[in-house]
């Protein structure tokens, strides 16, 4: 055995202990398969706690700003061993993890990292993004909400609107004109700030799911510290675009389709290549009370194609996105790629939702009231919230012409 095999099993030893002197018994997969407790807030918060206190929320970051600090090895014992006991890495804020935090480690400086990032892994502050306004969506650059400097604080005035979350966040990261005079690339910088700071509006935006993921965020005179500006002045595009890169690796991952099988979910056969997921079969399971069976296959013969099809697309996908996630781990970091993931997985999320409209028949035709049940009612405001994945994260159209241009190199 290699030495770094031997620091790989002692550290997977280490993790076993600790897991179960920590990780309460309703947040792990019943011993016997039968259904475990419901843990109740106290025990989310204490496991949240002592997660938090090894970086175990955010495991890849560097030890001196919260994280983990963990190799890529160390990483995926760290994830077999919790996925071994069926439970998870409580998640934190994942504007903080997953999008401003890999934007602070590579453009913020040091006082920066020390004061932000910490208070993302411990899930002290909750994060959200400020950057499409009702005249700056697709074309992002032609954002106008204005940041002045007023001594050491800049003042801002304006609007953003689609602003997930903002209604339950502490602290925005926003894209604000610091030079109108400039081209409209060049004027923009990136500066975080608290959203209880005076001056702050926030209106949820009620959507046709009946759902308010999003909301309009007003500024009036608000006085953001000029420590907080991220990277130097009017040179937020660079950053806002490697956030977005950032984002729509995430969004990928998110939707169904999206995330790769950990190893719980995969089935090992001798002989069979290793770390590759098993096919799943959630789509046609929960359809197949609708559909009826015939010799043991959906009865319906051109639904069971499609959804054969999607499920096959599915496992491709999340192959893919592995394969992607493990060259970001090497050290290459997302690239334009990110907006082919993004734009397949909102396709795949869409399809997702129109086969189960076209499965459910009457049944997902139910709003309210008696007569349907909570799940389908559920799949019918998933359906149309599903529209919304083509826009979020940059418009589809906005991805094709990245993949275009970044991926394929066509002229302009």
């Amino acid at each position: 055995m290699s030495t770094e095999e031997a620091d790989l099993a002692s550290l997977r030893t280490e993790l076993r202990g600790w897991l179960d002197q920590h990780c309460p018994a309703s947040l792990r997969a019943a011993a016997d398969g039968g259904k475990r407790s419901q843990p109740t807030a106290a025990e989310r918060a204490t496991w949240l706690e002592v997660c938090a206190s090894r970086g175990y929320t955010t495991p890849s970051w560097p030890k001196e700003y919260g994280g983990g600090g963990l190799a890529k090895a160390e990483l995926r014992v760290l994830q077999e061993e919790v996925a071994r006991i069926g439970a998870q890495i409580p998640p934190v804020s994942f504007f903080g993890t997953a999008m401003l935090g890999p934007v602070l480690l590579e453009f913020g400086n040091e006082d920066q990292k020390k004061e932000h990032l910490p208070r993302i892994t411990s899930g002290e502050i909750q994060w959200c993004q400020g950057y499409s306004e009702p005249g700056a969506g697709s074309d992002l650059a032609g954002l106008q909400t204005r940041a002045v400097l007023d001594g050491d604080q800049y003042v801002i005035n304006g609007s953003k609107i689609w602003t997930t979350g903002a209604n339950h966040a502490d602290w925005m990261f926003c894209l604000v004109r610091t030079d109108p005079q400039a081209p409209k690339h060049d004027g923009i910088s990136f500066i975080l700030f608290d959203l209880k700071s005076p001056g702050v509006t926030i209106s949820p935006i009620r959507l046709i799911s009946g759902e308010s993921d999003f909301c309009q965020v007003f500024f009036e005179d608000v006085r953001a510290e000029a420590r907080n500006l991220v990277g130097p002045l009017n040179g937020g595009w660079t950053i806002a675009k490697r956030l977005l890169q950032h984002e729509r690796q995430m969004l990928s991952g998110g939707m169904p389709g999206g995330a790769p099988a950990g190893p719980a979910a995969r089935k090992k056969k001798k002989g069979a290549p290793k770390e590759v997921p098993a096919p799943t079969s959630a789509l046609a399971e929960s359809t197949r009370p609708y559909l009826g069976d015939v010799d043991g296959r959906l009865a319906e013969a051109t639904l069971r194609d499609r959804i054969t099809q999607y499920e096959l697309d599915s496992l491709c996908f999340g192959l893919t996105l592995r394969r992607s996630g493990e060259e970001a781990r090497a050290g290459q970091g997302p690239g334009a790629a990110t907006s082919m993931f993004k734009l397949y997985a909102s396709e795949m999320n869409k399809r997702r939702g129109e086969i189960q409209m076209a499965v459910r028949g009457a049944s997902a035709l139910g709003w309210e009231g008696e007569g349907f049940t909570p799940g389908e009612l559920m799949e019918t405001r998933g359906w149309l919230r599903s529209k919304g994945n083509s826009i979020e994260g940059g418009t589809s159209e906005v991805q094709l012409n990245v993949i275009a241009k970044r991926v394929l190199g066509l002229p302009d």
